[in-house]
């Protein structure tokens, strides 16, 4: 380095190569925060699939699970106040069922 040529000429290249170095790690540094943002998507995207799914699973299993009874049997006449006491007299039933259900539950 006996000129002053020479130094402005090692400047510029220590220039440059710093410049490439900051310009890499920049690169590198957005690609990854590409990458950590695509996954997170993805993993969101997953979980919202799976979150529907089983929702609509659960859906099925409680449409399948329902059993219909006939309240009036067809073709023979009722008396409509009967059926209805009757029906009060279930839902009482289930109503002390489930007191004491979750009273058991409890303790």
């Amino acid at each position: 380095m006996s000129s002053p040529f020479d130094a402005f000429y090692v400047g510029r290249a220590i220039a440059e190569a710093v410049y490439e170095q900051v310009e890499r790690a920049l690169t590198n540094s957005l690609s990854d925060l590409g990458r950590f943002d695509a996954e997170q998507r993805e993993r969101l995207r997953q979980f919202t699939e799976d979150v529907l799914a089983r929702a609509q699973r659960d859906a099925e299993a409680a449409k399948r699970s329902r059993t219909t009874t006939a309240i009036v049997p067809i073709g023979q006449p009722t008396d409509l106040q009967a059926t209805i006491d009757e029906l009060r007299a279930e839902v009482a039933q289930l109503r002390s069922e489930l007191k004491r259900y979750r009273s058991s539950s409890q303790v």
